[in-house]
């Protein structure tokens, strides 16, 4: 089997690419999972596919935004310590300065009714980035019907059992353990 190349990213590079990732997502975090793996798997060929779903999954597990997580993960493998940095400011930083813009805004237009639509119509387009981030990363790390098997199972536990997401993760890592011993 021949592992696909990994090429070494200068850390402006590795910035931009976070900036622009978290200029052009709305949506929060997850729909920024797509464009981050087009990005830095497929695009600038940083990390593997498999790498990034493991970066991801320990992204999800721990406190904090996903992006955000994520971003350390990529940044810390692709550069170490300053990776981290720039990658983690390149994700943050435009949604600071239009938070920053849009707030300002916001409070003196926010009985206008275009602006209260606008926000209505938005919604349904968010939650369809959100699913479209859900399929596209669960064909990668779904690879077979037991992986595909625990995730429904557990979907539906997070459903009807109102469980908090960190004891979601500790069961699906414990079915994985079981399953693969």
């Amino acid at each position: 089997m021949v592992l696909p190349e990994k090429k070494r990213i200068s850390l402006f590079s590795l910035f931009f690419s976070f900036f622009k990732i978290g200029t052009f997502t709305w949506g929060g975090g997850y729909a920024m999972l797509p464009l981050i793996k087009r990005e830095i798997v497929e695009k600038k060929k940083v990390l593997t596919e498999e790498e990034f779903i493991e970066g991801l999954s320990v992204a999800q597990s721990l406190p904090g935004a996903v992006a955000i997580n994520t971003a350390c993960f990529v940044g810390r493998k692709a550069r170490g310590i300053a990776g981290t940095l720039v990658s983690v400011l390149g994700a943050s930083l435009p949604s600071f300065l239009i938070i920053l813009f849009v707030a300002s805004f916001f409070l003196q237009y926010r009985h206008l009714e275009v602006v209260q639509n606008f926000f209505r119509g938005a919604t349904p387009a968010i939650v369809a980035l959100i699913i479209g981030a859900v399929v596209d990363i669960g064909k990668s790390a779904l690879d077979d019907w037991g992986d595909l098997i625990i995730a429904f199972i557990l979907f539906f536990i997070t459903l009807f059992f109102n469980l908090h997401p960190l004891w979601i993760v500790l069961i699906g890592g414990m079915l994985g353990v079981l399953r693969r011993k």
